[in-house]
């Protein structure tokens, strides 16, 4: 099997079929940071796999081989003697990984980019009408409806309404305060626009739809954790609920929102974390994947 049909069939198994595999399990629920890191994991492969792809049909495989040798040698790492003196072959078998790096990259900058302008524009409608309260570290925006949300970034704030403030319980409220700081001290924002990149370049494509998906349900839930370590589950699941029909304005992260159904089962369920071999298999796969396109393209030569 040449180089151009493992890629086609890798790329097949991890667009397609793992996903639906890894949706069937419920550990990611469990560990919903290292869930998000192998979804982040997979949307990385495939696009190492389709960009390979594409420069083993176009290029002869002993191009393909000078044109990641010399990717490594950019990068400070020599796999053997001498430097690769690439020609117009081996130029294209480096243009081509360039390109789809450069493509995911200027992506992400776009959505992070979008998102911070509509926090900005959101964050001077706030000085106008909402207040500060030096008290809960949040500003306090007039709401007829409980609700909570964050804007991350350079210049983090929680925001909440004062609906919430009068109807919640101070431990509901600090509860929901704690799930709003910690997509703050997360980044959460960021895992979910390298998933926006990757699903505005392959939107036809199962893995890019369903890693923005679960990405965006594991990030509240790895947030309900960090809230639950100082609450009961009951103190945030009624927050939850009481906040459930409040929406935040786009570029922010709510502690309500569509998901709140799943993250409340999860909440009330008997808790258990996943066993060690799970979690262990799952580091494994989160740092492995991601070169296995390489291996596949260019096995390492030994001796």
């Amino acid at each position: 099997m040449n180089a151009a049909s493992a890629l086609i069939g890798y790329s097949v198994v991890v667009g397609l079929v793992v996903p639906r595999l890894l949706l069937r399990g419920t550990w990611t629920y469990r560990a919903p940071a290292l869930g998000a890191a192998v979804w982040q994991a997979l949307s990385l492969s495939f696009s190492v796999a389709a960009t390979l792809t594409a420069s083993s049909l176009a290029v002869p495989t002993e191009h393909l081989h000078a044109g990641l040798v010399g990717i490594l040698h950019s990068c400070g790492l020599h796999l053997g003697p001498g430097r690769p003196d690439p020609g117009t072959a081996d130029r294209l078998a480096i243009a081509l990984p360039s390109a789809m790096a450069l493509a995911l990259a200027a992506s992400f900058v776009f959505h992070l980019v979008r998102a911070r302008r509509l926090r900005e524009r959101h964050r001077d409608t706030l000085d106008l009408v909402g207040r500060h309260s030096a008290r809960l570290r949040a500003t306090v925006l007039p709401y007829d409806l409980p609700a909570a949300y964050c804007l991350p970034g350079r210049r983090p704030r929680v925001v909440v309404s004062d609906a919430a403030v009068r109807d919640l319980s101070p431990e509901q409220l600090d509860a929901v305060l704690e799930h709003e700081r910690a997509h703050i001290t997360g980044r959460h924002h960021l895992a979910l626009a390298a998933v926006e990149a990757f699903h505005s370049l392959f939107p036809w494509l199962p893995l890019a739809r369903l890693a923005k998906e679960q990405t965006a349900l594991l990030m509240e839930m790895a947030a309900d954790d960090r809230a639950l370590r100082s609450h009961s589950h009951e103190v945030l699941a009624t927050a939850m609920y009481e906040m459930a029909a409040a929406r935040a304005p786009k570029g922010t992260l709510a502690v309500g929102g569509e998901n709140v159904v799943i993250r409340l089962k999860r909440i009330l369920a008997p808790r258990r974390g996943p066993h060690p071999v799970v979690t262990g298999t799952a580091a494994t796969v989160t740092a492995v994947v991601p070169i296995l396109p390489v291996l596949l393209a260019c096995p390492p030569v030994l001796g």
